[in-house]
């Protein structure tokens, strides 16, 4: 029964989900005491006039300008997570996103441009140690599985003149957008301009320096198109660790 009951608490999530038949009791009761303290950390949200929507807090999850963030339901912060909204319009996170331990979601770093924004859509998990920036702007899609490490960079510098230092030559930013959809591997770099399309899969440690289509297989430094593939099944032999 007791087993059960977690099942069905953890589909009001995820209504694909089945316990494994070797976890055990205590395992569970853990799970449990974890997911209650890292529930009550949420609350803290409460100060900033946010209404945590069943939300769960690891340790040491840190937020700037919070005020600017938008949460979905059973958004999942782990451990040392830390959140900067300065920009323009929103950090905005969907329904059911997990962020990995030790990621670094910022969407500027400057007060005298600040950026455009970054929005996660539903159902996206992101491994540890993330580095999205947001200076002109990113879009993760619904349903993205994320490894580790990813780190997207929607800007640039200028450096064309020589006669000038690279740090006062200023930036350019066009965005960058990552469909719906898709699987990413460990240590993907993205940069900016690029735009994935929904359904692709990108190999672990890619470079993605231009755009790619829908139902797309990716890999290399830097990042070329492999194949493409039917979006509704990938039998890929890549090593896409996520």
């Amino acid at each position: 029964m007791f087993r059960k009951i977690i099942n069905k608490v953890i589909q009001l999530k995820n209504p694909h989900f089945r316990l494994d038949d070797a976890v055990s009791s205590g395992v569970l009761i853990q799970l449990i005491f974890n997911k209650s303290i890292a529930w009550l950390r949420s609350l803290k949200l409460l100060f900033a006039l946010q209404v945590p929507k069943l939300m769960f807090l690891g340790r040491a999850v840190r937020f700037y300008n919070l005020k600017n963030m938008q949460f979905g339901k059973w958004v999942q912060l782990e451990d040392h997570v830390y959140l900067s909204a300065l920009c323009r319009n929103k950090l905005t996170f969907g329904n059911n996103v997990r962020i990995g331990a030790y990621s670094r979601i910022i969407a500027s770093t400057s007060f005298n441009n600040l950026g455009e924004g970054i929005r996660i859509g539903n159902n996206v998990g992101i491994g540890e140690f993330a580095y999205l920036g947001g200076s002109g702007g990113l879009e993760i899609g619904d349903d993205c599985i994320i490894g580790q490490y990813l780190s997207c960079h929607p800007e640039n510098h200028n450096f064309n003149d020589n006669q000038q230092l690279i740090r006062l030559q200023g930036v350019s930013r066009k965005g960058i957008k990552i469909g719906k959809n898709c699987w990413i591997g460990s240590k993907v770099t993205i940069l900016d301009g690029v735009t994935i399309g929904d359904n692709c899969i990108i190999a672990a440690g890619a470079v993605v320096t231009r755009s790619m289509p829908d139902n797309a297989v990716i890999g290399g430094i830097p990042a070329k198109l492999i194949k493409l593939t039917n979006s509704s099944a990938s039998n890929s032999t890549l090593s896409l660790t996520a």
